[in-house]
């Protein structure tokens, strides 16, 4: 659901709800890094992680003992930035998202998730032996870190290229 159900761009033109839809999609499968955000006793934190997005989530690996883990699972909501490069403001572009930070558990979500972050980033591979099994309890045990995943309660779309302060509140499908 978009705030307006169509937003005006900035040659007169309207976008609709599909196309806005589209455009955060896009823009979502396009980048690799979001920025988590939390905060503890008015001290807040961001941290940049690879990020791969399937049914919804956003999902991750850090450090279990990463502040940003530390606080996100024991706060009651966390938030998350992505954007592509832009040299102009004119060319700002991103999403903005409210959410909870969760562990996945080994399992279906799991494998399906590791599944989605190694076809995004094939170069995880390389870590390994040549020949050598790469599943996601040899992923982990070699990295020191568990999977995670972003769960956002709201998603702004924000595009400065629409107009200057351009946001549209989007509801991102989970398929």
């Amino acid at each position: 659901m978009l705030t307006n159900m169509e937003s005006k761009h900035k040659n007169g033109r309207r976008l609709k709800r599909d196309q806005i839809v589209g455009r955060t999609l896009e823009l979502i499968n396009s980048q690799t890094t979001m920025t988590l955000a939390t905060a503890k006793n008015d001290s807040a934190w961001a941290a940049p992680v690879y990020y791969a997005y399937r049914r919804g989530f956003f999902y991750f690996f850090s450090n279990p003992e990463a502040r940003h883990i530390v606080e996100g699972l024991t706060a009651s909501e966390s938030s998350a930035a992505i954007h592509s490069p832009a040299k102009e403001w004119q060319d700002i572009c991103g999403i903005q998202m409210a959410g909870k930070i969760e562990r996945v558990p080994l399992g279906r979500e799991a494998k399906n998730a590791f599944g989605a972050y190694l076809k995004k980033f094939p170069f995880c591979s390389e870590f390994f032996a040549p020949g050598h099994l790469l599943d996601l309890t040899a992923f982990i045990g070699r990295f020191k870190v568990k999977l995670y995943k972003f769960k956002p309660s709201s998603v702004y779309y924000l595009d400065n290229r629409i107009h200057f302060g351009h946001r549209d509140l989007v509801d991102l499908p989970d398929d």
